[in-house]
């Protein structure tokens, strides 16, 4: 089952850096106004290497890829970023209020989320040792190949949840109520911490504990995807098997059997609390000749449609209003907001079900699911290639983004949406079936620049 190593991290030196000034969000939920915010921060900002910044002169010999990988080189070689003596894993937690208004469960509650660093060894889907449970984007896989083969690191760990209701790896990391190495409060207000952890028998006892566990993606499926395709690329040119043993160092811990066979994770136990899935809402964009009345009156054939009347001023509901109308209602729902109204949509079963003919039981009744098959593929006629390849269809985490993009008109229509649960997505996964793109948001947000692994 899962293969986890602990690895000499290069990391930022707290010496020369303030490290609340050189971290940032994932690099795909990075709007180009944070990636101002982060360039002007600190001229060491991990910006500058997992999303710098396009130039109009850009050619094949020096872009956006080239430009990371010679930051990334300069600043080793400054001292900036120290590779660590020893192999390690590490903790890693975040305390964090869950948004408000943005998911039925918890909103405007406290919660910690805890996990571990480590190296984890690719597979193969079809191995059932690493299972995902969301389609990709192509162009989002080939833009993370480039960067990829340009700086060969990973400054970014993908979350991965595993199952156990022991809590053994958990009590083995934390129980010892150490003071974390590291604290960080992020923009949005997460307290994240870290501690190191270099002990052989602690670091044995965390991988034995781990070693019949199955992963289950929960973010970065575009990352674990090209970086499984490359380990098997290099496998091939290196003559060695991708499922190779792993190697042992001086201290009897393994390692991998070559530096692309594995790439570095945080890993969440499914079974302790502190998870939270908000949903991302869509908006689709581009829509010739769109009207909201004329949309709510061809969805009638599949939905009951409600629409949302003004507030007593005769103001369109703000996202909040909308979001706890949604909330309020049982069953799969969604909400439509165009500027001739709001509309909130209930499925009416004998209609949709030939629409949803092949598709499981588990599959059917997901709300993200109905939307994309239903109302983006039927009712506005998108393919799913179409779809996949991001060509009119937006994702956003905050409702009144989205309610904003339709009032600027830079948006036809928004669908607010309810968040897929944990065990809604743990039952798609494990029966090796996906939901549509972007179906889950799990929040908050791995910082990228704590720990970085380089194959070189």
């Amino acid at each position: 089952m899962a293969r986890l190593y602990p690895f000499r991290a290069l990391r930022y030196d707290p010496a020369r850096v303030n490290m609340a000034d050189v971290v940032t969000q994932p690099y795909d939920k990075i709007t180009p106004a944070m990636q101002d915010a982060y360039y002007a921060a600190s001229p060491f900002n991990l910006i500058r290497v997992i999303l710098g910044r396009q130039l109009p002169g850009d050619t094949d010999a020096e872009n956006v890829y080239t430009r990371a990988a010679a930051t990334l080189k300069e600043w080793r070689a400054q001292g900036v970023l120290k590779e660590e003596a020893e192999p390690a894993l590490y903790g890693y937690a975040q305390t964090y209020t869950v948004p408000g208004g943005a998911a039925a469960d918890g909103a405007g509650t406290t919660r910690e989320r805890r996990g571990f660093i480590a190296l984890g060894q690719l597979h193969d889907y079809a191995d059932h040792v690493v299972y995902r449970h969301e389609q990709t984007f192509p162009k989002h896989k080939s833009d993370r190949l480039a960067l990829f083969k340009a700086t060969r690191a990973y400054c970014e760990q993908i979350y991965m949840l595993y199952s156990d209701p022991t809590f053994t790896a958990e009590k083995a990391i934390f129980e010892s109520g150490a003071a974390p190495e590291l604290e960080i409060t992020d923009e949005y207000g997460v307290l994240h911490r870290v501690w190191k952890l270099t002990e052989p028998e602690l670091i044995a006892r965390v991988l034995e504990a781990m070693a019949d566990k199955w992963l289950l993606i929960a973010d970065g499926h575009h990352r674990y995807e090209t970086s499984t395709a490359y380990m098997q690329e290099r496998a091939a040119q290196l003559g060695v098997k991708p499922d190779a043993p792993p190697a042992l160092t001086a201290t009897g811990l393994p390692q991998p059997a070559f530096p692309e066979q594995a790439m570095m994770m945080t890993l969440v136990n499914m079974d302790a609390p502190g998870i939270t899935i908000l949903p991302t809402h869509r908006v689709a964009h581009g829509l010739i000749g769109f009207n909201g009345r004329q949309f709510a009156a061809r969805a009638e054939a599949y939905f009951t449609v409600t629409e949302i009347a003004p507030t007593p001023n005769g103001h369109a509901p703000d996202a909040p209003a909308l979001l706890s109308r949604l909330e309020q209602t049982p069953g799969v729902a969604f909400i439509a907001a165009t500027r001739d109204g709001n509309f909130l949509l209930t499925p009416k079963p004998q209609a949709i079900a030939p629409l949803l003919a092949g598709l499981s039981e588990r599959r059917q009744q997901l709300d993200v699911t109905q939307l994309h098959k239903v109302v983006l593929e039927k009712i506005l006629g998108l393919s799913e290639e179409t779809i996949r390849a991001g060509s009119n269809i937006g994702y956003l985490r905050e409702a009144s983004e989205a309610l904003a993009q339709v009032g600027s008109a830079n948006a036809d229509v928004a669908f607010l949406i309810k968040p897929v649960t944990l065990e809604q997505m743990k039952d798609i996964s494990l029966n090796l079936e996906v939901m549509p793109q972007k179906s889950t948001d799990f929040y908050p947000k791995l910082l990228s620049g704590l720990a970085m692994y380089t194959l070189d």
